[in-house]
């Protein structure tokens, strides 16, 4: 693992911390976390480990609302503005890497969906994404899964966000016994997102 680092936005400051492969990373996979988490998550950092030993360049960004040391979230539009900034980055750093992937956990999730297609992202890999504020679930935010990109969602079957339906190019998986949280078993998490990376050809079999 690099050190932290921090790459300016619009927005102020992010945080990214960088783990490598031991040889020539196949793919750069970004994950972004929760509206009230961290880059720590058990799921997150569970995905970062089995990524990186299948040969991927995992940055995990921590939006500038955190880094300012703020809890409540920032606005939608914001954490768009800041992923993209990163991303922007992250693309000249690696610019040896071919594949670029975006993903994260909840809100993170979100913001991957939404900017995919902006950042020039192969594919996406959603964990626990909040189909909908718990109890209602009239708002739904499945639109936001429609990027016509390779799209992986692992939920858990107790998650009271809910679970989206599969699509065309959205593969759903849910996880029996898990909540939002995902923490009763990151390791089985993390293992059905390496063998979607290596069904797409970003990870080598």
């Amino acid at each position: 693992m690099l050190p932290s680092d921090e790459i300016d936005t619009p927005r102020g400051p992010a945080r990214i911390d960088t783990d490598l492969p031991s040889g020539p990373a196949t793919a750069l996979l970004v994950l972004g976390h929760g509206a009230g988490g961290s880059v720590d998550a058990p799921d997150l950092l569970a995905v970062r480990d089995a990524a990186v030993a299948a040969g991927l360049a995992v940055v995990r960004v921590t939006q500038p609302y955190q880094v300012a040391g703020r809890r409540a979230p920032a606005p939608a539009g914001h954490l768009d503005e800041a992923w993209t900034a990163v991303l922007a980055v992250l693309r000249d750093r690696h610019a040896d890497v071919p594949t670029v992937l975006v993903g994260g956990r909840s809100s993170g999730a979100r913001v991957a969906c939404r900017t995919a297609r902006a950042v020039g992202a192969a594919g996406v890999v959603a964990l626990a994404f909040p189909l909908h504020p718990p109890g209602r679930p009239e708002r739904s935010r499945a639109a936001e899964l429609d990027t016509g990109l390779p799209t992986l969602v692992v939920n858990g079957d107790r998650d009271p966000f809910g679970t989206p339906e599969p699509g065309p190019t959205v593969r759903v998986v849910t996880r029996p016994g898990e909540t939002h949280d995902l923490r009763r078993d990151p390791g089985g998490t993390a293992a059905l997102v390496r063998d979607w990376l290596r069904a797409q050809g970003w990870a080598p079999t």
